[in-house]
């Protein structure tokens, strides 16, 4: 029988004890709060998940445009790292598991993959509905034509860090290739395009003090980001170039700014770049050195490194009157075509964009025509733009509609209500673009469609 001493009923009873059950109350009652708000909150990012997968689903943009994340519901577990890593808000958390939810906002650059706890995630390329052609590659960045090499875009990875990465390494693959080779040519290295990838090379292979030669098919630096629409925001991430350091412009940054930042780093180093030539085609010789022909000159290397966009060459629309100065492939400045009635062709993020830039100049009259019944793959921030532009008159949106000819103040299109013609004075067609598969066919390079694989 256990015995309790009045000394000890007493301290029981002193007023330190008395308080205990009242701290409780109050610090528990906190508590409990805060699990619910936490409940709470959590309950709704998982209907906004949910919301959003829908909604996706229903507009047709759930579809990924490139590179994105798959996850392996046998290692998730939903702890939401991989949501709140990704500044695009493309990921989400549905019944448990991670979920691409807004797969058209997605632009692969992997912070989800390196933020999972359980390694459920990895980036991979096409889906089961959509393949996507992929040069195949060794971990050097090399071709199975020894001595070509490919970094970037064309490559399957758009993102500029990666892409700057990819050209610094391949140039140091090619650095030793180069070395070892015992053929006697006047270059060691050639690299087609002045995009991230090309001039990373370049600058790496001026590093390395190699002799180069860069070509560029547009009259300017820049490759994808050249063609972008003036004041378009890109996503950059610290990346390191070989000569300059660590290139940190923040990670949003003006089109503008980005070139600005390459023509800075051109007349900083010496960098050479040969503007205006157009790949023809690559001739492997039996020495094992090449001869690239360009739409100027021929180049003899021991190397080549091909940093080309996927974009390729634009696609035209094939139709009377296209050849006409007044129809363009890009949208540089929106401001030259203030104050004229312009024709946009398209229905993908290129197109929103640049009939979104032109109705915002004044005295601009727009119509963007679209083969399709709606938009798909398309940003929400410019679908939704789009609608408050076409909402306030700014925009006029021809659905289900096709070009049949252009002409010198006119354009006749074909419409369900039959034909119509519309007083023009530009028109900007942005059809994407033209992959270069017959030439990297040419020169032997393999390819190999992904349908969801890595």
């Amino acid at each position: 029988m256990i015995s309790i001493s009045p000394a000890a009923c007493g301290r029981w009873h002193s007023p330190v004890f008395m308080l205990i059950p009242a701290y409780f109350a109050v610090y528990g009652g906190a508590a409990a709060l805060a699990v619910g708000l936490h409940l709470l909150l959590r309950h709704r990012k998982l209907q906004a998940a949910e919301l959003a997968l829908t909604a996706s689903r229903q507009a047709g943009l759930n579809e990924p445009a490139s590179l994105h994340p798959v996850v392996d519901p046998n290692r998730c577990f939903g702890s939401g790292a991989c949501v709140k890593a990704c500044p695009e808000q493309a990921l989400g958390i549905v019944d448990g598991k991670a979920t691409l939810v807004n797969a058209s906002a997605c632009i692969g650059h992997g912070a989800c993959v390196t933020a999972c706890p359980s390694q459920a995630l990895s980036l991979v390329f096409g889906t089961a509905e959509r393949g996507v052609d992929i040069p195949v590659l060794s971990k050097e960045f090399e071709t199975n034509v020894p001595g070509i090499f490919i970094a970037g875009e064309l490559g399957g990875m758009g993102l500029i860090r990666k892409t700057t990465e990819q050209g610094r390494q391949a140039m140091q693959a090619m650095r030793q290739r180069v070395q070892q080779s015992r053929v006697d040519t006047p270059l060691d290295v050639v690299i087609v395009g002045a995009g991230p990838a090309g001039m990373s090379a370049g600058l790496s292979a001026l590093h390395h003090q190699l002799r180069y030669a860069i070509l560029e098919q547009e009259d300017a630096l820049g490759g994808t980001v050249y063609h972008y629409p003036r004041n378009k925001v890109v996503m950059t991430a610290p990346a390191r170039l070989d000569l300059i350091g660590e290139m940190n412009l923040g990670t949003e940054v003006a089109k503008e700014s980005l070139l600005s930042f390459w023509q800075d780093v051109v007349k900083q180093t010496g960098l050479r770049l040969q503007l205006g030539e157009k790949l023809e085609g690559i001739d492997r010789n039996a020495d094992g050195s090449f001869t690239v022909r360009s739409s100027q000159a021929s180049y003899h290397a021991k190397a080549v490194l091909l940093a080309l966009g996927r974009r390729g060459s634009p696609r035209k629309l094939d139709v009377p009157g296209e050849e006409q100065a007044k129809v363009v492939y890009r949208l540089i400045d929106a401001e030259q075509y203030r104050g004229q009635r312009v024709l946009v062709v398209g229905g993908g993020d290129s197109a929103l964009e640049a009939a979104i830039a032109l109705a915002e100049e004044p005295g601009t009259t727009v119509t963007l025509s679209y083969r399709s019944q709606g938009f798909s793959r398309v940003k929400d921030k410019n679908r939704q733009k789009l609608k408050q532009l076409q909402d306030a008159g700014r925009i006029q949106v021809c659905l289900q509609s096709t070009v049949l000819c252009i002409e010198a103040t006119q354009v006749q299109l074909k419409t369900p209500e039959g034909e119509r013609t519309l007083p023009n004075d530009t028109v900007v067609v942005c059809a994407g673009g033209v992959l270069p598969t017959p030439l990297l066919q040419a020169i032997g390079i393999r390819l190999e469609t992904k349908y969801g694989t890595a």
